[in-house]
């Protein structure tokens, strides 16, 4: 059976703040473990197919970190779709479908979430292989995990009658996320299971359905695809027509109305690492319950999670609480109200503050950047710049930069002049000069930048050329 493993991320991760921001989200971070969770997802789905089929579905912002993630390997071209705006899991799902009935008509869709944790991947694998089994045969299965506790933060799925002896059913009803008391009598049932958002589904089932059912959805995603254009492993789904598409998810869209919706139970450990709270059930603790990651030091604290990232975090006379430390924000929360965290983004949003959307340290094709220290008139930056990488030929309106090299090899190009600078040695730009600077060698090139000048925006930058395609975006 041909398997095409479909990866979904997208989403911003409110709720895992302030480590997950708009610009590095959840699936993007290392939270279990050496390895990111869509580097988790990838590795779970290799024993169903070969890499090289895998599609990812994300937003156009964070393609460079997703394309840096999955350079095990080489991808072909097309293997990273690109979502020009949110539009949730159901145009997302179509455009891989689309993709995928294009390269071998009858495929089958494994649909996953970036960011769940699945430890069994062997028990997962076999799951899918039997789900495929009812994929051939016309349904859209989606994955019930059987609750182990009465949980209020997941949706249910009540199975109905059963399909064949391989123990799936039909689905009779997808129930929102219940109430404690309600929560608890589907426990007692014994007949709901957890809504996991995995899919297994033929690529032509799946555009007959949504065809059906969302007209407006299947359009949109056509004619995305159709003005759509190549650029190296990313597909660029055209903006506008992407932009109408109506917003909804697989769910709403096509599985509370289908009539072949099937739900195959997993009996695995599961998690989608939704809040703080979720992260400390799956992590190892300590003998006083306690999670513990980077500089910690605790005393009389027990069952809390505690994460430190950049400083020595130090807490006395704790108990249930989370603690999460970054370089530019701390978050500290009872852990039963993690689920309200987002309540906290939204403020942000409202105050337009920076810290929702993006770290100190930013992140670029080319390496990234990190603020050092900023008045009304200079800013300081850290400058990492990968090797063989270049940043763009540039100029900005109104300031100056001075770049002293730190570590590594920089090649300097200011308006006519290109010169090679190393450790200790420094350049001038001058305002409005044209200027690039790029690493040559075969390590990282640090180097600290001071601007001065009226205005320190990102916005202030006009990109003449750049190898990443970049040139005609807003440069922040």
């Amino acid at each position: 059976m041909d398997f095409f493993p479909v990866i979904l991320s997208g989403g911003a991760g409110s709720r895992l703040w302030p480590l997950s921001r708009e610009l590095y989200p959840k699936p993007l971070l290392p939270i279990v473990g050496d390895k990111t969770l869509l580097q988790m997802t990838v590795e779970r789905l290799e024993a169903l197919s070969d890499r090289r089929e895998t599609l990812v579905v994300c937003n156009e912002e964070h393609r460079f970190l997703v394309a840096d993630q999955l350079k095990t390997e080489p991808m072909p071209p097309g293997s990273i779709v690109l979502e020009p705006c949110a539009r949730d899991t159901a145009p997302a799902l179509t455009l891989a479908a689309l993709q995928v009935q294009e390269r071998c008509p009858g495929g089958t869709l494994v649909v996953m979430p970036a960011d769940h944790l699945i430890p069994e991947s062997a028990a997962f694998c076999a799951a899918v292989a039997r789900a495929g089994i009812l994929a051939r045969d016309g349904y859209v299965v989606s994955f019930g995990l059987v609750p182990n506790r009465p949980e209020t933060g997941y949706g249910y799925i009540h199975r109905g009658a059963a399909i064949g002896d391989d123990g799936a059913y039909a689905v009779d009803r997808f129930v929102e996320k219940p109430d404690a008391a309600t929560a608890q009598s589907y426990l007692d049932a014994g007949d709901y299971d957890w809504n996991a958002g995995i899919f297994v589904v033929r690529a032509d089932r799946w555009l007959e359905e949504i065809g059906k059912f969302r007209p407006l959805i299947l359009a949109a995603c056509k004619s995305a695809l159709a003005d759509g254009r190549a650029d190296g492993i990313f597909l660029r789904a055209a903006s506008q027509a992407f932009a109408n598409s109506p917003a909804e998810s697989i769910d709403y869209a096509v599985m509370e109305n289908t009539d072949r919706a099937a739900v195959l139970p997993l009996d695995t450990s599961w998690s989608d690492i939704g809040s703080w709270a979720s992260l400390w059930e799956v992590s190892d603790k300590d003998e006083h319950g306690n999670v513990s990651k980077g500089d910690v030091i605790s005393h009389s604290t027990r069952n809390s999670l505690l994460l430190a990232k950049h400083r020595c975090v130090a807490t006395v006379g704790l108990e249930n609480i989370t603690v999460i430390e970054t370089s530019d924000a701390v978050l500290i929360a009872s852990t039963d109200k993690c689920q309200d965290v987002k309540t906290i983004v939204a403020t942000l949003k409202q105050c337009e503050r920076n810290e929702h959307r993006f770290h100190s340290r930013v992140h670029r094709p080319w390496g990234n950047y990190e603020g050092i220290d900023k008045g009304s008139r200079y800013q300081v930056k850290r400058i990492t710049v990968k090797p063989g990488a270049k940043l763009s030929l540039q100029m900005h309106h109104h300031r100056a930069e001075h770049w002293v090299v730190v570590s590594g090899t920089a090649k300097v190009t200011v308006g006519d002049t290109e010169r090679i600078l190393t450790e200790n040695e420094s350049t001038y730009v001058p305002l409005g000069s044209v200027h690039r600077l790029e690493n040559p060698g075969t390590i990282p090139l640090e180097i600290i930048e001071v601007q001065s000048g009226s205005y320190l925006g990102e916005d202030d930058i006009v990109r003449l050329e750049d190898i990443y395609n970049r040139a005609a975006e807003v440069a922040v």
